[in-house]
């Protein structure tokens, strides 16, 4: 009895010895998977911080004009930030009419605002030759960028081998006309072919009445573009030159319009600062020579109840000889401040904006981006409110640059504004302008 007393002290003590050592072994492998949940919380928490570093809030300033009157501006910056929601874009409003002025001064002093909206080319040369915004072509090339979406927009902003500005916005200019006052006097709608000479022949049929009842048969708003636009359609001429004996027709044509009381006295526009968006929605013209960009405003203008007539649209009128749809153009685009802080991010907002998503947000508006494929076209087309033909009428067969590049160019135009003034003015003839034109802007090319 005590034998078996033993043996059975002897098994239990051998179980608990076994017991122990199984404890012992079990231990490390708790400490392993500590180690392991340590390690994964420390990964994840490294994980978390530069997702954080990632998402960093950044704020960009860009310039514009005319925020409130401009729904595209808000629109594709509404667009961007959707997608990248650590971006906020802060537009700073400049006057339009001071624009060029403020941003040079800005620029000069050392302003960091991020983007720079290049309102015309003078601004554009101005800029790029200053040293004031950067050269595009090392974002352009990391990205694979194709720029042949611009149909040739973006090579009018090449200077010697470099791009310092994408367009966003490629107006062209129209045809309008107030089908009403057509179907009133049974006269038939302004073509899509339809010449200069075509057009002074239906104003002057167009034109009817008298003192606060008048109708003018067209309108030729103050703007030396609005009568010298039509001399360089041939493509042979620009406004930069040495002799503008190529403006003579068309001078002569306005001011014979003008004389005749087929349009608007240019005096009187300019002293009453009459816009031609008032006289075109009073129904005081029948026709209007105008920009692209007009036809947002009056989309809107019309839902607004500032007016209730049908309106249409057709091609730019165009010179004999010259083939249909060959216009005039204007580009808008954007610049990466020399000063910014936040190059690449800037040249990200900029790359959007200037791409197909950012022309359908802004053909969304009403507004004709530099990009015009098809789906961007249908974007736009579709808008309700556009007038019927409205994709026809903007199909181009070439568009001249308004302004094209030149170190000069904005000593030329300054140049060309006050002789156009003085002509239309009838403080000298046609042929003492141009005259003036050619001596002055020879003497300022060869400064």
């Amino acid at each position: 009895m005590k034998k078996y007393t033993l043996i059975t002290l002897l098994i239990v003590l051998m179980l608990a010895l076994v017991a122990c050592g199984g404890g012992e072994t079990a231990e490390p492998a708790e400490s392993s998977s500590t180690e392991s949940d340590s390690a994964a919380q420390g990964a994840e928490e490294q994980e978390t911080e530069e997702q954080e570093i990632g998402d960093e809030m950044i704020t960009l300033k860009m310039t514009a004009w005319d925020i409130a009157t401009t729904p595209y501006w808000q629109a594709v910056v509404d667009a961007y930030e959707a997608q990248n929601p650590n971006v906020h874009v802060e537009l700073v409003e400049i006057s339009s009419q001071e624009y060029q002025d403020k941003v040079n001064i800005m620029l000069s002093g050392g302003d960091d605002t991020d983007i720079i909206t290049v309102k015309d080319i003078p601004g554009y040369s101005a800029m790029l030759t200053r040293g004031q915004i950067v050269p595009l072509n090392s974002y352009i090339e990391a990205d694979s960028l194709d720029l042949s979406v611009y149909s040739g927009a973006a090579e009018e902003l090449t200077f010697e081998g470099s791009i310092y500005a994408l367009p966003f916005r490629s107006d062209i200019w129209v045809l309008y006309y107030n089908k009403d006052l057509f179907d009133a006097a049974g006269v038939a709608y302004p073509t899509n072919d339809i010449t200069w000479d075509q057009l002074d022949a239906l104003a002057r049929e167009m034109t009817s009445g008298s003192g606060n009842e008048k109708v003018y048969g067209t309108h030729f708003h103050t703007w030396r573009s609005t009568v010298e636009l039509g001399t360089v359609q041939d493509g042979a001429n620009t406004v930069i030159a040495t002799d503008y004996s190529f403006m003579k027709p068309m001078y002569d044509m306005v001011t014979a319009m003008q004389d005749d009381g087929i349009i608007m006295d240019f005096g009187s526009l300019k002293a009453g600062q009459i816009h031609y968006s008032s006289v075109f929605k009073n129904s005081q013209i029948a026709t209007l020579p105008m920009g692209s960009w007009f036809i947002g405003s009056l989309i809107a203008a019309k839902d607004d109840g500032e007016f209730d007539f049908d309106w249409g649209v057709v091609k730019y009128p165009h010179p004999e000889g010259v083939e249909a749809g060959t216009t005039a153009g204007t580009l808008t685009s954007l610049a990466i401040n020399e000063n910014s802080q936040n190059k690449e991010a800037a040249w990200d907002f900029i790359k959007f904006y200037s791409g197909v998503e950012g022309a359908k947000a802004l053909a969304a508006t009403g507004n004709l981006p530099a990009i015009r494929t098809p789906e961007v076209l249908e974007v736009f087309a579709n808008l309700e409110g556009m007038p019927e033909g409205i994709d026809e009428a903007l199909q181009t067969t070439a568009v001249r640059l308004e302004l094209p590049m030149h170190p000069q160019v904005g000593a030329v135009e300054q140049i060309l504004n006050e002789e156009h003034e003085l002509i239309m003015t009838n403080s000298v003839s046609v042929d003492e302008g141009i005259a003036s034109m050619s001596s002055r802007v020879s003497e300022a090319l060869n400064q």
